[in-house]
């Protein structure tokens, strides 16, 4: 059990397994938060023999966090996590490019679901598992938030064609280095240890559930 909270905590937003690991965490939060109130409306209960008591009023506020919780939860099983076996199918084809996995793009009008990104100098690349996925719609979205985050002439391409995908990221790394040339990068004062291309993924991290 122990081992089992420890790999919870390590997995990031972005990683393969992020999303079970969050189910796993916000489960037990959840129950935590279910089991506290009812334990106080019962003690009230077995003490004064009657529901009409101070703990029961005690207790139902206290599931106001527990039913925030809730739509956390039902939000997260929702989404749909990747297989091992397609993070096993991309894996090799990383190379050099920053990437994340597991997302879930939101925007006012409709959330996307984005199975894996790739980033190279200006290049971000995504992969959709979602029929119904408004691609068009989520590349102009990101596009403009990391326009807003002052990351300029960012090209911003999704599609649902996995082996397409694999050949562009392969495309990707083998132009690494002309990609990359004559790119101006300042690094953030808040985040100084990220890369340019890691600064991209940690804005599209944060408009992703």
């Amino acid at each position: 059990m122990w081992q089992e909270k420890q790999s919870i905590r390590k997995v990031q937003k972005g990683k393969f397994g992020y999303l079970k690991a969050q189910r796993k965490k916000q489960l037990m939060i959840t129950a935590i938060l279910y089991a506290v109130p009812l334990l106080l409306f019962f003690t009230g209960l077995w003490q004064t023999g009657t529901r009409k008591n101070l703990f029961t009023v005690i207790a139902l506020v206290g599931c106001l966090p527990a039913c925030k919780w809730t739509v956390n939860l039902v939000m997260l099983f929702l989404q749909k996590p990747i297989s091992k076996e397609l993070y096993e199918k991309i894996l090799p084809h990383e190379g050099t490019l920053v990437t994340a996995y597991e997302l879930n793009i939101t925007s006012y009008e409709k959330n996307t679901q984005i199975a894996a990104i790739a980033i190279c100098g200006n290049e971000v690349l995504g992969y959709t598992q979602e029929e119904k996925a408004d691609c068009a719609f989520v590349e102009k979205h990101i596009a403009g938030i990391l326009q807003q985050n002052h990351f300029y002439g960012v090209h911003v391409k999704v599609g649902k064609d996995l082996k397409k995908y694999l050949e562009r990221m392969d495309q990707l790394n083998r132009r690494a280095e002309e990609l990359r040339k004559g790119i101006k990068f300042v690094p953030d004062q808040r985040y100084p240890d990220l890369s340019r291309e890691e600064l991209i993924c940690h804005t599209i991290l944060a408009i992703s559930l």
